[in-house]
């Protein structure tokens, strides 16, 4: 799969972060490790691929949420909206998913792929994040980068005729409230859209926390 330009992509979706230190780049080449294997195990079956990548994408939000609110606790001190926050990326992440598993029907054997790739995932980003939160982050918005890259090909390919474009299910139709004639673009294009939100997000939560501050979520910041 070539790197797609960002010319390719819709206006509102900011450029690549270039890694600025050690940190980015050990976080940009886990990520990068991760698109590699995910491209020679899929190909171009983006419905599995979605199925498998996102039960790893709900895992970062789940345990930042978990290990913020303890950390918010043991220094008595407001959280600043941001466990609640990470708690709505990891639920958000958790109905891409769902809507997929009613899209690509997934196999046993991508089933047991998904229930190692968690447990691995999971033990990993737990003490990444409880060692090197800012790292951690970046993780996340790299790996969102990558998420916005697939869903972008999968758009091309739906548009090109290369995979069909059926029905949306009920599932993406009540929860992003679409419209009855929703199709697997517009379910597409919504993923793909949340997908870019929690990028942007995760780079901005690793920014700060690179400044030694505490960042705020969406709510707080708003006030």
């Amino acid at each position: 799969m070539g790197a797609i330009l960002e010319t390719d992509l819709p206006a509102n979706q900011a450029p690549h972060r270039q890694p600025e230190n050690l940190s980015d780049r050990v976080a940009y080449g886990f990520v990068r490790t991760l698109r590699f294997v995910a491209d020679r195990f899929f190909a171009g079956r983006y419905g599995h691929r979605a199925v498998v990548l996102e039960t790893v994408a709900a895992v970062p939000g789940m345990v930042g949420g978990l290990l913020q609110h303890l950390k918010a606790l043991r220094h008595i001190r407001d959280d600043q909206g941001w466990v609640r926050e990470l708690l709505d990326e990891a639920e958000n992440e958790r109905m891409h998913l769902m809507t997929f598993v009613q899209i690509a029907k997934p196999t046993v054997a991508e089933r047991i792929v998904i229930m190692l790739t968690q447990a691995v995932f999971y033990n990993f980003y737990f003490w990444l994040y409880l060692f090197a939160p800012k790292t951690a982050h970046r993780v996340v918005g790299y790996f969102e980068e990558e998420a916005v890259a697939s869903y972008t090909h999968y758009l091309a390919d739906i548009d090109e005729g290369r995979h069909p474009n059926p029905p949306a299910p009920q599932i993406a139709r009540d929860y992003w409230k679409l419209p009855p004639e929703a199709t697997l673009r517009d379910v597409v294009l919504v993923v793909r859209e949340d997908e870019a939100g929690h990028r942007d997000r995760n780079h901005e939560f690793a920014d700060v926390l690179g400044r030694g501050g505490v960042p705020k979520g969406q709510l707080a910041a708003a006030e």
